[in-house]
């Protein structure tokens, strides 16, 4: 065992690295809420070999998962591969024994490692981008399954260490961190939630939002002292020196900067050209190609697939070839990419994102001839100054025209502070936990809390397609399928084929309306149509067809889906014997202080299934497969596919309603009804759903007055014949008492509940029941 860091930080890093003081100082001090230091001194690392190294070591202020939110998706994968080589490294040098490792999971597009939401208790490096990630800190997880939303939420929400890095490119996003942040020390969660923003361009200031203000003046700030300004290392990072000069020419002469870069890049070293747009990214690289040069080219931005920007970024990252390397980027290059120019030529930015800019260019003070160019943009023109205000591009075109060095130790601060346009409130985060869909089938948008509307974006993927478009079966895209767009652009594609996944007419429909383009969709394009160029990514040109990718062979989940109960034959108490040992294992295992939340999760454990009593369960199992001759009621089928007869059918509602019949607590009729995300604040009937002839109550396929037989529940539970009562579906008070909504509405609301809390402890109980039917054979939820 090893309990100093200094060495633990070299059985992962590498013997011949030491730790800056700051580092050391990270890794036995509590957490700190801001970190600002240079950039290329090492923050990534700091913060997650000091949460490897406190967890190793069993640190009881230090979270089970770390949650590391990036801006970009281009940062997520290095991000991912450094924590994972840190991490084989120390597993080799005999720190961690064999699968007792933490483990890295990537949240991008596409369902990429959903696995880790199954583990609570394991150790987690959860990295992604602030799109991925906030979207499940606000139940309304992007490119995933709706239906698993509130388990994101609940995990998400609790028992993290959450790191946000660059902040100064996460827009409103930011304020949402720190709001987030304010919501859980209000409502409270089930283990403690922490926060570091890191930057080198940091200011506390930047974090003052309206429920967060309080907490500005207890906020610790972690930053170079002076024994790490005395490290050799550092002095020569800080001191680097950087000349920059304005270019002769402007954003808009295409040739003319081609001419620049060609004229100043030089063999052998590496080559950064820094534009605002893809578009302009785009045309650059086309008019380099056209020149043939002799250097290795290079196109890096946000918009391609995962295989194509791994390829790009390989080749950016490589040691420069004889000629060189010269790459044309966009903002994705700031922050969290750790590569270094000779020579770096960038448009007119944001002083902010400048800073980060400028710290690509002679990373580590040893070039000797190193030259830094900006590019005027004619703030006057229209749509020249996007994705920024002219006003912002103003100010900082005011300091480069006095500056002669970007020399680290003496860029000018930042002055003003962010003006956020969209901050989440307490309503607002009390309003999402609900994942019921309206009338109309949509759903409260927390988009314009993730990322600013101009840079909001969707994903697509294509393949070969008929005229008569995607069957029902065609599975959801696999995440090396997936291509982020804005979706500005596939608005102005307007002859554009597009479908989207209707999980109530489980099948691929025709997006037809603008409205219907919202941030974290996925689209299905066909192939035929074009758009996509593997060397220049998304381009919206039908000339440029994409190569079609090999596809999962998972399907989409529709509403009355039940893969969870495809295993094979096991009965209904058996079923729910396993699933309480699970959930009690896990309780266990995470340590769960609280006596009713402990007492209200068994309970719920043992009840869940009852539901599966109801006739039309009994029947849709078996429907298609012959079950073992035995008279006893079934939890579990080997049927290839289930079918219900009343369409909609949720087995879950029947089992809290039950439960509501019988007595037994709101928050273990919650917790069972939630059990999978179908059914959670509300009930109401869907319109796709079977209809009673007579006019009777009804919701999600169970109808007032069904009646569920005497069933044995396991562990000696016997739930005794109950008649389902749906009059609690109305609003108000009736003759079973107060109604399904203001049951549940008291229990998100209640103090000692809150909306966290109550997610975490819905999440538990699908954990357990997944994992009970994972180790019985089942296929996925």
């Amino acid at each position: 065992m090893y309990t100093g860091f200094d060495s633990f930080f070299k059985r992962a890093i590498g013997e011949a690295l030491d730790p800056y003081p700051y580092q050391v100082s990270l890794s036995g001090r509590d957490w700190p809420d801001l970190l600002g230091i240079p950039t290329g001194l090492g923050k990534t690392a700091s913060v997650v070999l000091a949460w490897l190294f406190k967890r190793f070591h069993s640190d009881e202020r230090t979270p089970r998962r770390l949650v590391y939110c990036l801006p970009m998706r281009v940062l997520v994968e290095q991000t991912a591969q450094n924590a994972r080589q840190w991490i084989t490294s120390l597993k080799e040098h005999g720190v961690y024994d064999a699968g007792k490792e933490p483990t890295v999971h990537v949240l991008m597009g596409g369902d990429l490692d959903s696995s880790w939401d199954m583990f609570p208790e394991h150790d987690q490096i959860l990295i992604g981008t602030q799109d991925q990630l906030l979207s499940r800190a606000l139940n309304r997880g992007y490119s995933m399954s709706r239906y698993r939303w509130p388990v994101h939420f609940g995990l998400m929400n609790n028992d993290c260490l959450w790191v946000m890095d660059e902040v100064q490119l996460m827009g409103d996003a930011l304020a949402t961190t720190a709001q987030l942040q304010a919501f859980r020390d209000f409502f409270k969660t089930a283990y403690p939630v922490r926060s570091i923003w890191m930057s080198a361009t940091l200011k506390k200031d930047w974090l003052d939002t309206v429920d967060f203000s309080s907490a500005l003046d207890s906020l610790e700030t972690l930053s170079l002292t002076d024994e790490d300004k005395k490290q050799p290392a550092v002095k020569q990072r800080i001191s680097a020196s950087k000349p920059i000069q304005k270019a002769p020419c402007q954003s808009t002469d295409l040739r003319k900067l081609v001419d620049l870069t060609l004229k100043e890049h030089h063999p052998g070293t590496r080559t950064l050209v820094v534009t605002n747009t893809v578009k302009r990214a785009q045309a650059l690289f086309n008019e380099l190609q056209k020149k043939k040069p002799s250097a290795d080219l290079v196109l890096i931005h946000s918009r391609f697939r995962p295989g194509d920007r791994k390829k790009a970024m390989d080749e950016l990252l490589k040691t420069p070839g004889g000629e060189g390397t010269i790459c044309v980027c966009t903002q994705a290059i700031e922050a969290g990419v750790d590569v270094s120019a000779s020579v770096l030529i960038t448009e007119l930015g944001p002083w902010a994102s400048l800073i980060q800019r400028f710290g690509r260019c002679n990373r580590d003070g040893l070039e000797q001839d190193a030259r830094i160019f900006w590019v005027d943009i004619d703030l006057d023109k229209k749509g020249a100054c996007a994705p920024y205000e002219a006003e912002e591009l103003a100010r900082s075109r005011q300091i480069l025209e006095k500056l002669k060095d970007a020399q680290p130790g003496s860029l000018p601060g930042l002055e003003e502070n962010p003006q956020y346009l969209q901050v989440i409130r307490k309503k607002d985060l009390v309003d999402l936990f609900d994942t019921t869909p309206d009338l109309a089938g949509m759903d409260i948008d927390a988009s314009r809390f993730i990322r600013d509307s101009d840079e909001q974006s969707l994903q697509v993927f294509w393949r070969l397609l008929d005229e008569n478009g995607p069957k029902p079966d065609e599975p959801p895209p696999a995440r090396e399928e997936l291509c982020s767009v804005s979706i500005g652009s596939i608005a102005s594609a307007s002859d554009l084929r597009k479908w989207r996944w209707d999980h109530l007419e489980k099948n691929w429909v025709r997006v037809w309306r603008n409205a219907e383009l919202f941030p974290g969709a996925v689209l299905f394009l066909d192939v035929k149509d074009g758009g996509y160029s593997s060397t220049l990514g998304w381009t919206g040109d039908k000339k440029d067809l994409p190569e079609v990718l090999s596809k999962p062979d998972k399907v989409s989940e529709g509403y009355d889906d039940d893969f969870i109960t495809i295993s094979t034959w096991q009965s209904l108490s058996d079923h729910t014997e396993a699933v309480v040992a699970e959930l009690k294992d896990l309780i266990e295992v995470l340590n769960l202080s609280d006596v009713k939340m402990k007492e209200a999760l068994i309970l719920a454990a043992q009840w869940h299934d009852c539901g599966k009593a109801h006739k039309i369960f009994q029947e849709g199992v078996t429907r298609y497969a012959e079950p073992p001759p035995y008279n006893q009621l079934w939890g579990k089928t080997s049927s290839s596919s289930v079918s219900y007869s009343r369409k909609g059918f949720r087995h879950e509602l029947a089992s809290g309603l039950a439960m509501m019949q019988n007595n037994l607590p709101d928050l273990a009729v919650y917790l069972v009804a939630a059990h999978h995300g179908k059914v959670r604040l509300s009930i109401r009937s869907l319109p796709t759903e079977t209809r009673p002839d007579q006019d009777v109550r009804h919701a999600r396929g169970v109808w007032d007055g069904d009646v569920l037989p005497e069933a044995d529940l396991g562990n000696g539970v016997v739930m005794p014949e109950t008649i389902l009562d749906l009059s609690v579906m109305e609003l108000g008070h009736g003759k079973s008492g107060s109604s399904w909504l203001e049951r549940m509405i008291k229990l998100r609301d209640d103090p000692h509940l809150g909306p966290f809390r109550l997610a975490y402890l819905e999440a538990l109980l699908r954990i357990a029941d997944w994992r009970a039917s994972m180790n019985q054979g089942s296929k996925n939820e």
